[in-house]
């Protein structure tokens, strides 16, 4: 056998990351020239990504500052959605809330979804009393609806301005069960493939084996749940916000605005609930759009042309 020289090594290895890369890239184009709804649903998330990185200086208000003179003023150049009983303004608000409700939503979904891969895959990997084990915890946490979960575990965590991570906690437990359900059904198949019993002969052990040849097998599953339950995340903090179990007043947050609307405002200055409900749809919309087109795009069950 002749020796590979690390000139051609190299070669290989650029070789593969630039294939990998046109990959990347066709991709990316496919989905936009056939999937005009995912696209637009990943416009609606850029938009407020980029809208929660420059708040500071896309909003023309301070979203805090209360300005008594200015109090419930419609919609107007000035104040382009009103502004609250605080004289606060609505569209700075609703800048600003984008940051809360990405910051729990991201962290929420990333962090339940990756402990429910974990789960998932252990589980199948083991099987037994371990998989058993896992399922019935799984099964008791899916008995209750997310709303419940989350309400059930801010409350034992307490709330506050400063205590925003126990709302992250809340919102993700109930999404690890659920994803660690759909990953198991995944990596079940993916353990019984004749090249992990190659590389259980070979003497990898157990964790190199589903961290390194399992996971990866299962990534888009995960990719599809992670993208899928940002929406749902965002939801939940808006809802919790709303029940008075999210943050607390100055912070903004789009449930917390509909909730200071009160009953008393609906009639003299609907925009105060108009204005972060939109909000909240349209991320919402624009998650579930996303996430439904690179299911579709990712399952090859699914894929059309």
């Amino acid at each position: 056998m002749t020796a590979v020289s690390d000139a051609e090594i190299i070669a290989r290895r650029s070789y593969v990351e630039s294939t990998g890369r046109r990959r990347f890239v066709r991709f990316w184009r496919d989905f936009v020239r056939r999937r005009p709804l995912g696209t637009a649903g990943a416009v609606l998330i850029i938009l407020m990504v980029f809208a929660a990185i420059f708040a500071d200086w896309i909003a023309p208000y301070d979203p805090i500052a209360n300005r008594f003179q200015d109090l419930l003023l419609g919609p107007s150049p000035e104040h382009l959605l009103g502004t609250d009983a605080f004289g606060r303004d609505v569209f700075s608000r609703i800048i600003f809330g984008s940051r809360t409700a990405l910051l729990v939503g991201f962290t929420a979904s990333i962090v339940g979804c990756t402990i429910g891969l974990v789960l998932g895959v252990v589980g199948a990997y083991f099987g037994g009393k371990i998989d058993m084990t896992i399922q019935r915890l799984m099964d008791i946490l899916l008995s209750f609806p997310l709303i419940v979960i989350a309400i059930a575990v801010v409350a034992a965590l307490g709330t506050g301005e400063d205590k925003i991570a126990n709302v992250i906690a809340a919102i993700t437990v109930p999404i690890i069960p659920r994803v660690a359900r759909v990953v198991r059904s995944s990596a079940l198949s993916v353990v019984n493939m004749p090249y992990i019993e190659a590389t259980r002969s070979v003497g990898s052990g157990g964790a190199r084996i589903m961290f390194r040849h399992v996971a990866p097998n299962v990534f888009a599953p995960y990719l599809i749940m992670m993208t899928a339950f940002l929406g749902q995340a965002i939801l939940l903090e808006a809802s919790l916000s709303f029940l008075g179990l999210g943050v607390f007043e100055p912070t903004a947050s789009w449930g917390l605005m509909l909730r200071g609307a009160g009953m008393q405002f609906l009639e003299r200055a609907p925009w105060l609930a108009i204005a972060p409900g939109v909000a909240i749809s349209m991320a919402v919309f624009g998650f579930n759009l996303f996430g439904d087109s690179l299911r579709d795009a990712l399952d090859p069950r699914l894929r059309t042309g």
